[in-house]
């Protein structure tokens, strides 16, 4: 081989070999991203349980229930945006159980112009999910509390306003039924798993890295650089 090509093919195979190491350390993530998943997906479709008197978030994240008690007066107004059905609110209501602990009942999504609408509030069974949500970032907006808009279920101050524990119920069933609701249930939809994307891009990468590593040697076998 002409020494002048020695370290080009040489920064060639190590760039190749890192971008396919990237790769494939991105489908094992991938494997072990949607084992995740599936426990999440089995967590949540569980056998509802009563609600647990210590609360672990990191164990009872997504822990299924089934609570019977009063939807109270009362609601915090989220917004969010519904698929096919654009800007509207999530509704967060006090609910009191039958042993008279009071906590945070997501309700479901109404549209815009139902916010002003009469909610229901009396006795209640609600099947559901115990959930943290992580919805704050650096660009989410301060909630307007004196106008009741909500940009985050942030549950610690949504539990100091509506004086409840600071536990939120996200519900898949509320009998009787709220009329114009439409259930948002817990599901792992939302919980990014990109990372078969990221291993297709770190090939690709590591393909044109070969490639322009071939037109580079290319041109110093022909004396042109």
């Amino acid at each position: 081989m002409n020494k002048r090509l020695i370290a080009p093919a040489l920064i060639g195979l190590l760039g190749a070999a890192t971008l396919a190491y990237l790769g494939t350390w991105q489908v094992q993530r991938l494997s072990w991203k949607q084992d995740i998943l599936t426990q999440i997906d089995a967590t949540i479709a569980g056998d509802p349980q009563p609600l647990p008197v210590m609360i672990d978030p990191t164990e009872q994240k997504y822990m299924p229930l089934a609570l019977s008690g009063t939807i109270e007066e009362g609601a915090l107004y989220v917004l969010v945006s519904a698929k096919f059905v654009g800007a509207g609110w999530r509704v967060v209501s006090p609910f009191q159980t039958e042993d008279g602990r009071r906590v945070l009942l997501d309700r479901g999504f109404i549209p815009d112009d139902r916010k002003s609408a009469p909610l229901y509030a009396g006795p209640a069974e609600v099947t559901g999910n115990l959930h943290w949500p992580d919805e704050r970032t650096s660009s989410t907006p301060d909630n307007d509390v004196a106008k009741n808009t909500w940009f985050a279920r942030d549950i610690a101050a949504m539990s100091d306003q509506l004086n409840t524990e600071p536990l939120l119920v996200v519900a898949r069933a509320i009998d009787p039924a709220d009329e114009g609701f439409t259930l948002m249930p817990v599901d792992s939809s939302g919980i990014p798993n990109d990372h078969l994307n990221y291993a297709i891009t770190w090939y690709s990468l590591g393909i044109v890295w070969l490639l322009m590593t071939g037109v580079w040697m290319r041109r110093i076998a022909k004396g042109t650089d």
